[in-house]
């Protein structure tokens, strides 16, 4: 499994079957208000009426090629009037009224939005002034000084990551919650969102605190081609959620938007971060910058919970709609999957024209296929790299296993007060 995938393999949906012709029934007991609520198994409905949270007719799909009327057309199915059964919960094209939570359907679902609830943490609660002092020492016969060739990985890392995370947050704002039509998943989503804008102000206080070019790093996805190539390859599999006429509700256009959500949290959150990742953990291995590696834990701790998150709504999606995941879809997925391992790969080789800190770019390319691999297993179809079986980098394991045993808020300097005990005059 890969170092940080704890919170992965708490995976609860079933990878995709092509073989699977009705959806996996989900029997799951979430805790709900200090009670624990039965969820009941369930065959899910047929695709039905798109509701936004004002039961609002859907706008016009604008990726249709072929004249088929959305599902809310052709039913012509009001909003599930009364109360809600778990029944009438759907991933897409949900009836159901979206105010409300209760019943929950997806307990895995409500399980992440608690766990990530339970990891708030704040950047500045991290001070980072030993390792400004280490930043600023240049005599070249200190043995823990930076290198020119780990500065230029700290600033490529920070630079994508600093507007990586900002386009995450905006896809999820501005489209998937619309389109996701069960109301524990887009629990999830607001709060992801609000881990994203954690992550931004991270990267922020990072750069602000060791003096850097901030103007430099924040462009670095327009003006180096490296970071460059990620983030249009990221746009241009994202467009249909950045189409604000974009809808559910044919079989194009739902498989349109399966394909987008496997681009974002499979490629964009699932490979295309964790070059950056391990380049920044690894200099935990030479104890220097300890604060900031502090806080990429963290993030890497909400990350490895995203895609976790991300890949049970791709898998549910298809368990509830067998029909969109056929033989050409399969093969675009592997193809999207294998063509952004290629770009991570460019940018590990550029990033990397020395080998630091026991990184090199042949050993980070290994490491990046078998993330791939891992990504391609979870939703069942077949590896592509097939010598690419365990990870090289096995000094990740002990650092991720003591973050995830220690006490995750023994070195906050902040106390968080709460509604009871705040002082209000």
């Amino acid at each position: 499994m890969l170092d940080w995938d704890y919170e992965e393999d708490q995976q609860t949906t079933e990878p995709i079957k092509s073989t699977q012709t009705k959806s996996v029934p989900d029997v799951k007991n979430s805790a709900v208000n200090g009670r624990a609520h039965q969820v009941s198994p369930s065959e899910t409905p047929p695709p039905s009426k798109r509701a936004n949270a004002f039961n609002q007719p859907p706008a016009r799909a604008t990726v249709a090629k072929k004249k088929e009327a959305p599902v809310a057309q052709q039913a012509q199915v009001p909003v599930q009037p009364g109360r809600v059964q778990v029944d009438d919960k759907r991933m897409i094209n949900a009836r159901a009224d979206l105010n409300q939570l209760i019943p929950i359907k997806y307990g895995w679902a409500w399980t992440k939005y608690l766990q990530g609830c339970a990891n708030h943490w704040q950047p500045e609660e991290i001070r980072m002034n030993e390792d400004k002092v280490l930043w600023d020492q240049l005599d070249t016969n200190n043995p823990r000084r930076i290198t020119d060739h780990e500065r230029l990985v700290i600033k490529r890392s920070l630079g994508f990551f600093s507007t990586a995370d900002s386009l995450v947050a905006n896809n999820i704002i501005f489209a998937i919650y619309r389109h996701i039509t069960n109301p524990e998943c887009r629990q999830y989503l607001i709060h992801q969102a609000a881990e994203e804008a954690i992550h931004t102000h991270s990267y922020l206080h990072i750069i602000q605190s060791l003096g850097l070019d901030e103007g430099e790093l924040f462009n670095m996805y327009r003006e180096i081609p490296s970071v460059q190539r990620k983030s249009e390859w990221a746009i241009r599999y994202t467009r249909e959620l950045n189409d604000p006429d974009f809808t559910t509700g044919t079989t194009e256009t739902d498989r349109a938007f399966l394909l987008n959500l496997i681009a974002f949290y499979c490629v964009l959150e699932g490979i295309f971060f964790y070059c950056g990742f391990a380049q920044l953990l690894a200099f935990h291995t030479q104890n220097k910058l300890m604060n900031m590696v502090k806080q990429i834990i963290y993030i890497m701790r909400d990350e490895s919970l995203h895609v976790s998150f991300g890949i049970d709504c791709i898998n549910q999606i298809v368990n509830e709609n067998p029909h969109l995941w056929d033989l050409d879809t399969q093969a675009e997925v592997s193809r999207m999957i294998e063509e952004g391992t290629d770009l991570e790969i460019e940018y590990a080789v550029d990033t990397m024209p020395a080998g630091i800190l026991n990184l090199n770019a042949d050993s980070m390319t290994r490491y990046l296929k078998y993330v791939a691999n891992r990504r391609l297993q979870q939703l069942g179809l077949d590896q592509i790299y097939k010598h690419a079986t365990e990870s090289p980098f096995k000094w990740l394991n002990p650092l991720l296993s003591s973050a995830r045993e220690s006490n995750f808020f023994e070195t906050r300097v902040t106390s968080y007060q709460s509604g009871g005990s705040v002082d209000w005059n």
